[in-house]
């Protein structure tokens, strides 16, 4: 069994690992990848081993490896089609979804035992949606001791649950084992090198600090929280929110509308929030009005571009073509944070609205007008 383990991890035994990550951290100070910026060793690296899987090769997923990868974390990323992985192991470059990036030497693999192996931490970087299915035919190759993180933002269907119960259900794993990373992370600027923050919550905080000394880097800076729901809530929630903004955009609404939408879709986030216990705090700080302004503001937001097509008149088949076929979390998120807030007695009106504009075929300026209609009050 040993011997297979080491086969699987590249001859090397978790010992060994951790005397090549040493010797690769301490030999060199060497250039990002993608900018040419002088990666710095931080203290906390010397003398600290870590082996991270990253089971998902979409944009985030490639980015977060590249990032973790800049930190000096051993990283192996899964790829669900054997051709990515290719490229990623051949080519050091994904040229399916982040293709003007070079990125650093990493073990990429279509096999998940393969990429399971010895992980202390995996990082769970598939869509809300198909988490589920995924976790259950991993769960058996995953380390009992290992931190499992999500990237994914969303409220699963029909369960209501968040991503961090998904992955409690399915593998059994305690809650203090668990992780979730929120922020301002678009993929691409973050691959770029240029400067983001981002949150990492757990409950054990010890398991946060690790995840966070894992993946800090001169260009990307993680802060630690112990407010799971929160970072949760607020990754789930700005995604509708972006849709949101996307569509008045698609319709030629200018500052004005977008300003207001982001600050009544916060109240609406916010009040969600705190009916399933998170703190208002997180909320306020870059899990939540962070993530928010960037995924609400930015064209390279798919939430963003696809509720641009919407409001351009355009069908949900054009606007998934116009988002290449990648996954817009805000638009199955939108069905499921609605039900949640339902559940809870929340009043989402800009939710509700969504939902109604992608599910039910309202058309846009009447889900527009039933907004401007609402009785006025105070705020």
């Amino acid at each position: 069994m040993a011997s297979t383990s080491r086969a699987r991890s590249g001859g090397r035994s978790r010992s060994a690992r951790r005397v090549f990550a040493c010797s690769r951290l301490l030999t060199a100070i060497t250039a990002c990848t993608a900018c040419g910026r002088m990666r710095p060793i931080l203290p906390w690296h010397i003398g600290l081993m870590t082996r991270a899987a990253v089971m998902g090769a979409g944009s985030w997923g490639t980015a977060f490896a590249k990032v973790l990868a800049d930190a000096g974390t051993e990283v192996t990323i899964w790829a669900r089609r054997p051709e990515v992985a290719e490229a990623l192991s051949s080519e050091h470059r994904n040229r399916f979804y982040l293709p003007d990036i070079p990125l650093p030497p990493m073990a990429a693999t279509h096999d998940p035992a393969i990429a399971l192996d010895g992980a202390d931490i995996v990082v769970l970087a598939v869509p809300s949606q198909s988490l589920r299915v995924n976790l259950a035919e991993w769960k058996g190759l995953i380390d009992p001791d290992a931190t499992l993180l999500s990237l994914a933002k969303g409220i699963e269907n029909g369960s209501l649950l968040r991503m961090s119960e998904v992955i409690g259900e399915v593998t059994g794993a305690s809650a203090d084992r668990i992780a979730v990373l929120s922020g301002p992370n678009l993929a691409l600027e973050i691959a770029q090198c240029q400067p983001a923050a981002t949150v990492i919550a757990c409950t054990d905080t010890d398991r946060a600090v690790a995840v966070q000394h894992a993946c800090a880097t001169g260009y990307f800076r993680p802060y630690t929280n112990t407010d799971v729901i929160g970072c949760e809530v607020g990754g789930a929630a700005k995604n509708v929110i972006a849709l949101a903004c996307g569509i008045a955009s698609g319709m030629g609404l200018g500052d004005n509308t977008r300003a207001s939408i982001i600050t009544r879709g916060l109240a609406e986030i916010i009040r969600l929030g705190v009916a399933l216990g998170a703190e208002p705090a997180t909320l306020a700080g870059l899990a939540g009005v962070g993530d928010l302004v960037a995924t609400c503001a930015s064209p390279l937001s798919r939430n963003n571009s696809f509720g641009r097509v919407l409001g351009r008149g355009g069908s949900m088949e054009a606007a998934q073509e116009a988002t290449h076929g990648q996954v817009a979390e805000g638009v199955k998120s939108c069905t499921s944070v609605r039900a949640l807030a339902i559940k809870h007695r929340v009043e989402m009106p800009l939710t509700n609205a969504v939902h109604q504009v992608c599910h039910e075929g309202l058309p846009v300026p009447e889900a527009v007008g039933n907004l401007l209609g609402r009785r006025i009050k105070p705020e």
